[in-house]
């Protein structure tokens, strides 16, 4: 909770169940239909009143987490005071769960949770649809992290649709030792596509109506995620980590975004439980994690 004077956020880390890349644009970003399910990994960030702005982490992987104006929690300070022509003086405390360049968003969620602690630590009720501008000004993912649940993400990812989840979903997440440049994947997958005509990314209606109606089998057969093959392509051993969560019994395997984290949907805790130990055990990854999703978006404790 909140010590007196600060105001503590707590922001989830996200899977991508669908993420269908297009062409990339001339301005070198891709077109994208990016679906986006919340899950229960977060993160937390502790705004409170400094005499300037400066950040602290703790946590897993905290020592490759930047302290400088590189962070996203601290450019989300920095743009929201802009906005209301106010002082960024503020410490930001991150206590990391999420893992660390995973692809599961964790530098997104951070920028999202100091958008909304700052808001409130500084009393300035800021309009959703402008802290979502702000977000969409951080970073591609950065609004789904405020808004949690699950999205459709179009253009660039930014530009969300909220979508209607029927129940819950049981997952594995197996950490990869050291993380995967988000750009050196995209850079990979415009080498691998080189020649072919890439389609234009769209949602696919089988996993919107898995979605929709909780049905985890359907769920296990649309996963798909674009950027799969550049990712594989830049670190193979993750072929094996895929393999030794699907041997384990997971219904499904995939990259988590652009990587090095793969993640499993399993049938139920009992499942994902088993699933977490095999992996562990079979040395092809660093840790594995059980969650379930769909979870909230940045939410003020």
């Amino acid at each position: 909770m909140s010590a007196p004077g600060s105001v503590t956020v707590r922001v989830p880390a996200k899977v991508n169940v669908q993420l269908a890349v297009g062409a990339a644009r001339p301005d070198g970003f891709h077109d994208l239909a990016n679906v986006f399910l919340a899950v229960s990994l977060y993160d937390e960030v502790t705004a409170t009143p400094a005499a300037g702005l400066t950040i602290t982490c703790e946590g897993p992987d905290a020592d490759k987490v930047p302290l400088d104006r590189t962070n996203l929690a601290a450019r989300a300070a920095e743009l929201l005071a802009a906005r209301h022509g106010v002082s960024p003086d503020v410490h930001l405390h991150i206590r990391k769960d999420i893992p660390v360049a995973g692809g599961m968003a964790g530098g997104s969620a951070d920028g999202a949770g100091a958008l909304l602690a700052c808001d409130a630590l500084w009393g300035l009720d800021t309009p959703r649809e402008v802290l979502l501008e702000i977000c969409a000004e951080l970073g591609s993912d950065v609004p789904f992290s405020l808004v949690g649940g699950a999205a459709l993400g179009t253009g660039r990812g930014e530009r969300l649709t909220e979508l209607p989840v029927g129940g819950g979903f049981h997952w594995v997440f197996a950490a990869a030792d050291g993380g995967l440049s988000t750009p050196a994947v995209y850079g990979e997958f415009d080498r691998l596509t080189e020649g072919v005509e890439v389609p234009e990314p769209a949602a696919s209606p089988l996993l919107l109506d898995a979605l929709r109606t909780g049905d985890t089998t359907a769920l296990a057969a649309a996963l798909a995620n674009d950027l799969q093959a550049a990712a594989l392509s830049l670190r193979p051993s993750l072929a094996a980590t895929l393999a030794a969560g699907t041997d384990a019994g997971a219904l499904a395997a995939l990259v988590s975004g652009s990587g090095p984290t793969t993640a499993f949907l399993v049938k139920d805790a009992e499942t994902a439980a088993a699933v977490a130990a095999a992996l562990t055990a079979s040395g092809t990854c660093r840790t594995a994690r059980t969650a379930t999703s769909p979870a909230p978006g940045a939410t003020v404790l």
